[in-house]
């Protein structure tokens, strides 16, 4: 039987440092949903006349290279999906995007991510989930599911209190998913007062981080990843 990564998680608590935090890390994109809610937006912009031909056009060049494993710039494909919002007041569009999250990604979020989440809770951990997609989405997710933090790729607002097309950061995205959470550690709990216990992810861009956790849990794996994961004996979930 495939394991779940659900029911030990209070057991492996016991024996931890004493006051120290323990975080439990999940992906967003592939590991807690059966998707890509990235890939969704463009289709979605697309349906909604909302993106220029000429940017569906780089997006795509955009994911081909990704697909290929390619070096690419991060920033500037998120800004090419925003050039939809850019201008537009930031209370319309959070309100598009928590819209087009409860149409096309809710049904989506894996009933397996939820449980982890809730055992983990239960069990005294702090449940953060790390995503390179957009904040908005991560934050009506927050509203339906048993997670209280979060870090995603948030986009720059003008003067005006309107959308840029400009990420503020970097987006969160491979080995800065591992470099956010331990900034965030720090931040919240004091360098030293925290761990990184549990990380899930599905991607190969996810093994930094999950090479950092105590209990690194590979969800339904790409092909590079589940290498990875057998060869150093890391746990794999079939969600």
């Amino acid at each position: 039987m495939p394991a779940t990564g659900i029911e030990s998680a209070s057991a492996q608590r016991q024996g931890a440092p004493e006051g120290k935090a323990r975080l439990a890390v999940f992906d967003f994109d592939g590991t807690s949903i059966d998707g890509n809610s990235p890939v969704l937006l463009v289709s979605h912009l697309m349906k909604h006349d909302m993106l220029r031909k000429r940017d569906v056009f780089r997006i795509l060049l955009w994911a081909a290279a990704y697909k290929l494993r390619l070096p690419q710039n991060e920033a500037a494909v998120r800004g090419l999906v925003f050039s939809a919002f850019e201008g537009k007041p930031v209370e319309e569009v959070n309100a598009f995007l928590a819209e087009f999250y409860d149409e096309r990604i809710a049904p989506l979020f894996r009933a397996q991510a939820d449980a982890a989440m809730r055992a983990h809770a239960e069990a005294g951990e702090t449940v953060l989930i790390v995503s390179a997609t957009f904040e908005p989405i991560i934050l009506r997710a927050m509203e339906h599911h048993p997670f209280e933090r979060q870090i995603s790729t948030r986009m720059c607002v003008a003067p005006d209190g309107t959308y840029t097309r400009q990420v503020e950061g970097v987006p969160v995205e491979g080995d800065e998913k591992l470099a956010a959470v331990r900034r965030y550690g720090d931040e919240q709990f004091g360098p030293g007062n925290w761990e990184l216990a549990y990380a899930y992810g599905d991607h190969h861009s996810d093994r930094a981080i999950l090479a950092a956790a105590e209990h690194p849990r590979a969800v339904s794996p790409d092909r590079p990843l589940s290498r990875t994961a057998r060869e150093k004996g890391w746990e794999i979930l079939d969600w």
